[in-house]
């Protein structure tokens, strides 16, 4: 036999076929390769083995001693092969994984709670890591690992990233459920500044935002008495006070305490987005959970 260097793997997947179908013409038509080139590769098996390994005969070609002793290890070496090109599956119900996601506070709320639920009950020994997103970090840690999926905006997603859309926010006016404006329909623009506001701003101190552009676009403004950073601690804020705040409708959907109504003036929503790294994109377990996070995100609407 010459060096196991220069063996060709085509040429174990015609002896496959050869032991197979007993007949050039069967093994071709099976490879999807003509007759001719098929009586080619059993002359270089032939050469290669040093054997003839196969012999015609009335009732068709009869493998050799020595083809039949290379059908067991040829099978078992062209399994392990298909095994190493195809990924092993994905079972939920066992896996064991840790899987690592960065998003916003808000996104905490809209998108992991009901994500996390729907994977308990699926993929009950999957551990989830929540971390805090850095946008500016973002790229680095999906490429290396430390995060595999990051919630982000379009906006804010580096090019180079794979990302999916999981949904479009919206605002909606948010206060405690006995508040004054509790249970009107449409509140008008006097309503709804006549009441102090609260808001969050991400960077800290500020006491402006989209709300207060679009007002002023029609010569309005609000008194915006709390400024926060965390989206977490304001439905707790409004629950014990007359403040009014428009927040993303996901974070105080189906909230017990609090009422909401439209915005009396149109305010810019959002998109959010999912994030991911080539190194992850094809990985069986990687897909299945981005799936499972878009599902829980269309559910939840």
């Amino acid at each position: 036999m010459d060096d196991v260097r220069h063996l060709d793997l085509n040429l174990l997947k015609a002896l496959a076929s050869l032991l197979d179908e007993r007949s050039v013409t069967r093994a071709a038509a099976r490879l999807g390769v003509t007759q001719p080139a098929m009586s080619g590769m059993l002359a270089r098996l032939r050469n290669t083995f040093g054997d003839p390994l196969f012999a015609r005969t009335q009732r068709g070609m009869v493998p050799t001693s020595r083809a039949l002793g290379l059908a067991q290890p040829v099978r078992r070496v062209m399994d392990e092969i298909g095994a190493l090109l195809q990924p092993a599956p994905f079972e939920p119900a066992t896996a064991r994984l840790t899987f690592t996601l960065a998003a916003t506070d808000y996104a905490l709320r809209a998108v992991a709670v009901p994500f996390l639920a729907a994977l308990r009950s699926r993929a009950p020994h999957v551990r989830v890591s929540l971390v805090a997103v850095e946008e500016t970090l973002v790229q680095d840690q999906l490429e290396r690992g430390e995060v595999d999926l990051a919630l982000l905006t379009p906006e804010s997603t580096p090019p180079s990233l794979h990302a999916r859309q999981l949904f479009a926010e919206h605002y909606v006016c948010a206060m405690r459920a006995d508040h004054p404006l509790a249970g009107r329909r449409r509140l008008t623009l006097k309503q709804f500044c006549g009441f102090d506001h609260a808001l969050v701003s991400f960077g800290g101190h500020g006491f402006r935002g989209v709300t207060d552009i679009a007002l002023e676009a029609q010569g309005k403004r609000r008194e915006v008495m709390l400024s926060v950073q965390s989206f977490l601690i304001m439905p707790d804020i409004l629950r014990t006070s007359d403040l009014v705040a428009v927040l993303p409708s996901r974070l105080v959907a189906g909230l017990p305490g609090l009422a909401v109504s439209p915005p009396p003036v149109a305010v810019p929503g959002f998109v959010k987005t999912a994030a991911w790294h080539e190194r992850t994109h094809s990985d069986p377990a990687q897909r299945w959970l981005r799936e499972l996070l878009l599902e829980a995100c269309t559910e939840a609407n």
